[in-house]
């Protein structure tokens, strides 16, 4: 009977722990209340401006030697790394030319520009923006500080998709476990990273392609020559990145323009001159008699046709007729009277490929930092006009760094081709699985046409992987090493960020401990602002309370800033910042949340700091608007504050009935300054006693003046100088991640401060240590 009672009396008191939890988590939410009607009031403010007829023009002629020119640089190099060791049989040439023509078919054009580049998020493509596109359509991001707020950007696009489809099916299955997130994340950064090893892989081939020309006419010269000439020629086109996409862009573009018609020009002599029969490649039967000839042989050789993109039917009927030219076929088949200026026209068309890849590169690691998924590093925007023309120093040298390793120890064609055609494959394969969801989620499409589409891509696929995975120890091991160091990075930043969020989240602090402080925070109010940066976009961070625990005065104005990146390509500027009281007046803190999209950058120019107390300013003088207008609804600032002193008189009188009610919060890791007993006189439970809720109606000086006056004397932006560790216990390969891989990482990247360009006068660091 005892033991009845006792167990009755525990859960009576658990039922009232309950009770008490979902009391302080509703008190706690009307306290800190979402950004919604804050976000609703600025949308449909922004509307998209489209690009003029003259402009779209520009921006297409630009195209040919930004994304066209990497395109047209194959016929220097396909041949020969389709037949390294030289032609047997001109029927081969047929054969390898009918191979060429229907990869050209299917994956350039039936695949690529027919279906994925219609998976583009608002123009931008690539894996990580339809990561982004994916992230919007299911929660599979595995940083969750998006809000509902976030959803009403007017570039926040995405489509609902019906309860009980197979898209909603798919949806839940995909966000059902953590690890099918982490998943996923990794094939995305998987191809990320095999892109990153192409902006290393394809200067280096086409730069030494192109100059391997000058033996042509002097077949007695050391291949070293060349390769010094490619070096130089790759130092000159690194160096002069700074520029900017825009300038290169209006350099290359005649220059592939030219290129075009020349490779054109020869083709069609080379056919009219050596074999018009080459023609007959367009049969598809010309495939299987290859393979039947050719046996395994032909199999491998589709890891040098992988590299095709462009016409090979002059380079083919030239072969047809002179196969010990297998090497140097493009150079051998032009008329020698156009010799020199196809040399000069052929190593400008190689600038513009190389140029085509680095610039991707450039944009895949802006996203990825965005993503949370790379180091900080400096990103300068080279275009006053057109968002996304970037350069990365850090970047671009380690590029050339890489180019110069990988010309310099290969010193031919043929196994940097063999690396090139892995990296291809591999990134085909991921960019497949993409598209499977995208036309799941995004597209809903049936999933009959789904499965129709994933098999035809994997038979053809999967077969050229199959022919590159033989030549590994032949070059191909290059991407993989490459992309085995990129992804280490990537994961390592990524999990150690994921970490660090989940630990600010769980040691945030109470908002009813803050108001339990008073409206001085039990501190001297000095003049100026205080700008608190952090990760959350709700709650109070663990920072501040480390700040007042240690400090004996803070700031006038307190302005919890979180600057956060979603998956949207750009956020308009005029919704950029989210601004919204936090507690009573007389407290006068505030949250400024800053929004950014994978292609915005944090500018010197944009002035971050003015901007955001523009906002509050603008925020401060729409509330006294409606706190004027008695009309106004019932959602409006002056009716969320009377909410908040009525939720605060509410838990006083629920305080005096049981003092068990006072719960100042159920997360965990809490420091010992954030917590505080029940009975202390800095709970929110004595609130009314410390600082009447009367004291708000009484006069108080004009708010917008005062905060003129605080900008004046002066502004502090105060920012975590955070240190993270792997917690004791921890199994070894996260100690080696966290303690030093991150660690190493962390220290080479670039601070938030100056990302966001804080004068060091105005910053202050307060050192924290995070045990994840």
């Amino acid at each position: 009977m005892a033991e009845r009672v006792e167990a009755s009396v525990t859960d009576g008191e658990s039922t009232i722990e309950e009770r008490d939890r979902e009391l302080m988590r509703e008190f706690e939410e009307r306290l800190d209340q979402p950004m919604d009607e804050e976000a609703n009031m600025l949308k449909d403010m922004n509307k998209e401006k489209g690009l003029s007829t003259l402009m779209l023009l520009r921006l297409s002629f630009q195209s040919l030697g930004i994304v066209y020119g990497d395109l047209g640089t194959s016929p220097l190099y396909v041949f020969y790394n389709t037949f390294p060791d030289g032609i047997k049989d001109s029927e081969d040439v047929i054969g390898a030319l009918s191979l060429i023509i229907y990869s050209l078919l299917l994956i350039p054009l039936i695949k690529y520009v027919f279906i994925v580049c219609k998976a583009n998020d608002n123009g931008q493509g690539g894996t990580l923006a339809i990561y982004s596109l994916l992230c919007r359509h299911a929660k599979v991001n595995l940083i969750p500080n998006q809000q509902r707020s976030d959803e009403d950007l007017t570039t926040y696009s995405r489509t609902l998709v019906a309860e009980g489809s197979f898209a909603a099916k798919t949806k839940k299955w995909l966000e059902s476990r953590h690890s099918k997130k982490r998943a996923l994340l990794v094939v995305v950064l998987l191809g990320t990273c095999m892109m990153i090893g192409d902006g290393i892989l394809t200067p280096a081939i086409s730069v030494l392609s192109a100059t391997g020309g000058i033996r042509v006419n002097n077949p007695k010269m050391s291949s070293d020559i060349v390769v010094l000439v490619s070096v130089i020629l790759l130092i000159g086109l690194f160096s002069m990145q700074h520029y900017g996409t825009d300038k290169v862009g209006w350099l290359f573009a005649p220059i592939v323009l030219i290129w075009f018609l020349f490779i054109g020009a020869t083709g069609i002599y080379n056919i009219c001159k050596h074999d018009t029969s080459v023609l007959k490649a367009f049969s598809p039967k010309y495939i299987y008699l290859y393979f039947k000839r050719r046996g395994r042989d032909g199999w491998i050789s589709l890891g040098g046709i992988l590299l095709s993109i462009t016409a090979y039917c002059g380079q083919a009927a030239f072969l047809v007729n002179h196969k010990e030219h297998y090497k140097d076929a493009f150079y051998a088949s032009i008329p020698e009277s156009v010799y020199w200026p196809m040399l000069i026209v052929a190593t400008g068309a190689a600038f513009v490929g190389s140029q085509a890849t680095i610039s991707g590169t450039y944009s895949i690691i802006k996203q990825a930092v965005s993503h949370g998924c790379f180091p900080r590093v400096k990103i300068v925007h080279t275009s006053k006009k057109f968002l996304g023309q970037i350069y990365c120093p850090d970047i671009n040298w380690i590029l050339m760094i890489g180019c110069i390793t990988v010309t310099a120890s290969f010193k031919n064609q043929t196994e940097i081709g063999n690396a090139y055609g892995t990296a291809v494959v591999v990134v085909m394969l991921v960019t497949t699985l993409l598209m499977v969801l995208t036309m799941l989620l995004v597209w809903r499409r049936h999933w009959i046409f789904v499965l129709v589409f994933t098999i035809l891509s994997l038979l053809v696929e999967l077969s050229y992987f199959s022919a590159v995975i033989l030549k590994v120890n032949e070059g191909g091991w290059v991407p993989l090493m490459i992309a085995a160091i990129s992804l280490l990075v990537m994961f390592v930043w990524n999990y150690v960020t994921v970490k660090k969020y989940e630990f600010e989240v769980h040691s945030r602090v109470s908002m009813s401990w803050i108001l339990g402080l008073g409206p001085s925070l039990g501190l001297v109010r000095v003049p100026g602002i205080g700008l608190v940066h952090s990760e959350l976009a709700s709650g109070v961070p663990r920072i501040f309370s480390h700040f007042i625990t240690n400090l004996p005065a803070i700031h006038s104005v307190v302005v919890f800033v979180c600057v956060k990146n979603l998956p949207v390509y750009t956020v308009p500027e005029e919704e950029r910042f989210l601004v919204k009281r936090i507690g009573p007046k007389t407290f006068r803190m505030f949250r400024c949340v800053a929004r950014y999209g994978y292609k915005d950058l944090h500018r010197k120019d944009d002035d971050f700091e003015n901007k955001l107390l523009d906002h509050l300013f603008s925020f401060i003088q729409t509330e006294t608007m409606m706190e004027s207008d008695s009309n106004y609804s019932p959602y409006s600032f002056n009716h969320r504050q009377d909410s908040r002193d009525e939720l605060i008189r509410n838990n006083n009188n629920h305080g005096r009935k049981d003092k068990n009610m006072v719960m100042f919060s159920s997360m965990v890791d809490y420091t010992e300054s954030a917590i505080v007993p029940a009975d202390s006189p800095h709970s929110a439970m004595s609130f009314s006693q410390n600082y009447p809720v009367e004291e708000e109606e009484e006069e108080e000086e004009d708010e917008l003046e005062f905060l003129k006056i605080c900008k004046e004397t002066g502004v502090v932006h105060i920012m975590g100088n955070t240190v993270v560790k792997a917690r004791k216990g921890s199994l070894l390969p996260k100690k080696i991640a966290i303690d030093y891989v991150y660690r190493f990482l962390a220290k080479m990247c670039r601070a938030n401060s100056a990302i966001l360009h804080v004068p060091h006068e105005t910053l202050l660091n307060v050192g924290q240590v995070y045990y994840v």
